[in-house]
This record gives C-alpha cells, structure tokens and sequence, in this order.
C-alpha cells in the first residue's frame, strides 16, 4: 500500500504536513540573524553547526498574525532545491504515515492558503492535514533572494558585473 509518512506542524488552528524526506531536522528557536531589505517574513539567518540558513516565518508568509514564540515554537529545517530553510511553526505534533487513498487533491483555496503551495488534503481520523508542497511555498524571486542570502560573495560578484 503506498502511504506517505509526514512531519505534521501546527500553525494557528491548522494542521499541516511537510513529507518527512523533507525535513532534515526540527530545532527550537534560536538566534536569528536580522537583516535589512528583505521581505517581511524573511526572519533573517541563523547558523546551524556552521551553515547559515535563511529562516521564514511560515505564519507571515501565509498571511497570518504572527505570535510570540511559546514553549512550543519549533523551526523546521527542509530541504528546498538542495538549499536548507528554516521555517517557524507554532508546534511539530507528531509524525504519521498517511496512506495514498487519504490524501484528496487540493480545492482551490483553504485556510486562506493559495492552492499551488497544497500538495493536498490528507484525512487522518476525524482531522484534515493540510499537505504543504515545499518546493511551491517559495515563489521563484524568493528562491533567488534567499539563495542571495547565503552567498553574499556571488551577490557582491554580480553588483560587479552590472
């Protein structure tokens, strides 16, 4: 039977699920790095053993209220286009396999959500999992401007050429 097995995140009321080959690790908060002239859900960057990783806010870039960080308040550190970004959640629950036949396409908007970053709807029980496609939460321009982040010295290099 094919089932996907999930890392589900909470973020205000909803449940969503990242695939758990996405996930390289769960942390929680921990210094990020402000910086200017990026956008407004870009928390900045932190460094994990070494890397410096870009870190959003998944409440901003989905257009909810942020909150105060609780108890609770995890970053997931996903693998995006052989990149890492942190994203901030409001608590990690639990990890679940979900079987194929669960999971319903996407309807064309939930919870506010734009349908392209779904990759679908999972019922577990009596609850409904909001499937996040992390490659889609990213428009291309903010693949680029984190990409940018993390290398300050091609950013610089460009600067050079135009």
């Amino acid at each position: 039977m094919e089932e996907r097995q999930l890392v589900v995140f909470r973020l205000h009321n909803e449940e969503f699920g990242v695939e758990i080959t996405d996930v390289r690790e769960i942390v929680k908060p921990r210094h990020i790095t402000r910086l200017p002239h990026v956008a407004d859900y870009i928390e900045g960057v932190t460094n994990l053993r070494g890397e410096v990783i870009p870190v959003i806010c998944l409440r901003k870039r989905f257009g909810l209220e942020p909150q105060e960080e609780t108890q609770d308040t995890r970053i997931i550190m996903l693998e995006i286009n052989n990149g890492l970004v942190g994203f901030i959640v409001d608590a990690v629950t639990e990890t679940l396999r979900l079987p194929e036949e669960a999971i319903e396409p996407p309807p064309s908007n939930i919870a506010g959500l734009r349908a392209d970053y779904l990759a679908g709807v999972g019922k577990v029980d009596d609850r409904l999992l909001i499937l996040l496609d992390v490659d889609k939460i990213l428009s291309t321009d903010e693949k680029i401007q984190l990409q940018s982040l993390q290398d300050q010295e091609v950013e610089e290099a460009q600067e050079q050429l135009k």
